[in-house]
């Protein structure tokens, strides 16, 4: 199993941190370092930056979001992003969410499932530096009528083949993922509830004839390094509670169906409710001990170390990592001793 690390949004006031995060990681041996984006921060200026900054380390898009780009656009983004990285570039993508897409970037929420196959296939066609040629349900390329003509990519990426990585939560996206995708972008997974993603996931490969042995199953998990416990957990209670919140409405929150899903109905309604009237505190108290324990890294290393062997038992080949904590050492402390519990579960 391999290690990431994922930045997280960028502009929060730890910009020089993070750089030294990633050339931390860079310098333990991590396998990829993720940047996200919904609102704020772009990840793909910021995947340049700490490409330029490091050496041996992927970078990865966690996400880009569908609606912010149109396909080509995101196809010409990795293949510059993989060469300017020496080939170092995975090319993860999400659809966001329903007031992300059509508050900020004016686009329909609807039909996410058809958008999203369809946004991979006109990447790949892309990518494959073929003559672009499309008609679909929501592109046309080119557009009829007028003077546009097939194109093709003028610049080769590094490799022939960059990793495509789709974030999935719902069962049906999930079983897209597994048909159209090269690895999966998880959150709040947790190794006891395994069969919630990967039940999906494998029967979307069983489409295709293949397995889960050929895919990357990459779930992020925050990790809390310390011997209490219970502090670990109530470290993590604010991102939990946003999540499971807040992220979307009331009616489409992907988060909140997942706690359903994994049995916390009765907390995610108190959390989204409490959330939702602005009672954030209220909201972080009402998430479940045992929801966040079991979807994070808690403890010192042997616990965090035993908790590594379960998620690699369950399937996972990637486990990125969320440190916990604000300042600089903390998050170095967290990235070390992810390495040091990797090797002592005999993971690495």
């Amino acid at each position: 199993m391999r290690l990431g690390i994922n930045l997280g949004y960028w502009g929060l006031g730890m910009d020089a941190d993070n750089i030294a995060v990633a050339q931390e990681a860079d310098r333990l041996g991590y396998s990829v370092c993720w940047a996200a984006e919904a609102y704020g921060s772009d990840a793909a200026t910021v995947l340049s930056f700490v490409a330029a900054k490091t050496e041996r380390i992927d970078v990865g898009s966690a996400i880009f979001q569908i609606p912010a780009r149109t396909p080509a656009m995101t196809a010409m983004t990795a293949a510059t992003l993989d060469t300017l990285s020496g080939g170092r570039f995975r090319l993860g993508l999400g659809v966001s969410g329903p007031q992300v897409s059509e508050g900020w970037y004016g686009v329909k929420f609807d039909k996410p499932l058809a958008r999203t196959r369809e946004y991979v296939e006109i990447i790949r066609k892309a990518m494959s530096r073929e003559r672009l040629v499309h008609e679909g349900a929501n592109w046309t390329l080119p557009l009829p009528g007028g003077p546009g003509k097939p194109i093709k990519l003028t610049v080769h990426p590094v490799r022939e083949h960059i990793p495509l990585y789709i974030a999935a939560i719902g069962p049906k996206n999930l079983e897209q993922t597994g048909e159209i995708a090269d690895g999966w972008l998880g959150i709040f997974f947790s190794p006891e509830h395994a069969a919630l993603s990967l039940d999906p996931l494998k029967a979307g490969r069983a489409k295709t004839g293949q397995g889960l042995d050929s895919f990357d199953l990459c779930p992020t998990v925050t990790i809390a390094v310390g011997e209490d416990i219970k502090a670990g957990v109530d470290s993590q209670r604010s991102y939990a509670a946003l999540y499971i919140g807040g992220m979307g409405s009331k009616e489409k929150n992907f988060y909140n169906q997942l706690a359903r899903r994994m049995g916390y109905e009765q907390a995610a309604d108190e959390i989204q409710e409490k959330y939702l009237a602005k009672d954030y505190a209220g909201a972080a108290a009402a998430v479940p001990h045992d929801l966040i324990d079991a979807t994070s890294l808690i403890g010192d290393t042997a616990r965090i170390a035993d908790r590594m062997q379960a998620y690699a038992d369950a399937g996972v080949t990637t486990l990125t990592l969320a440190p916990s904590g604000f300042t600089l050492d903390e998050r170095i402390q967290a990235l070390r001793t992810g390495v040091e519990a990797l090797e002592r579960a005999g993971l690495a």
